[in-house]
């Protein structure tokens, strides 16, 4: 069961980025002197305007702007290459491109959550069946 979710979850992630893809295509011109990335929640926490402002603030630290949002889990940023030389805060990824909780972290609460559930029905089962 949990081998088709995480195919699931490969096709679904294989979608999105052929998706980003094809909404990020730039001309080489447009590209001089800027650098792009993807800030991905996958939590959706960008639905959220308090959050949506703080990951705007948190990027812009690092001299990241804001172009576009995607949806509710993606939003795209762009930055003057002369900002690579900004000091960053101790303990800070100017590249950083996941928000809040990541992917890996909500895949194994939901594997530890299947996996408890499991647990506590053949405890119930054992219980009640002896």
């Amino acid at each position: 069961m949990t081998a088709a979710v995480g195919a699931a979850a490969a096709a679904a992630a294989r979608i999105l980025q052929h998706e980003e893809e094809e909404m990020t295509n730039y001309r080489r011109e447009d590209m001089d002197g800027w650098e792009f990335k993807i800030l991905r929640s996958a939590t959706n926490a960008f639905k959220d305007p308090e959050k949506l402002n703080l990951a705007v603030a948190e990027e812009a630290v690092f001299g990241w702007e804001l172009l576009e949002k995607f949806d509710n889990g993606r939003l795209r940023f762009k930055r003057s290459t002369n900002a690579r030389k900004m000091p960053a805060p101790t303990g800070s990824d100017p590249y950083r491109t996941e928000f809040g909780m990541s992917e890996g972290r909500i895949a194994a609460y939901v594997v530890l959550g299947i996996i408890a559930f499991f647990a506590i029905v053949g405890i119930v089962v054992t219980v009640f069946v002896n």
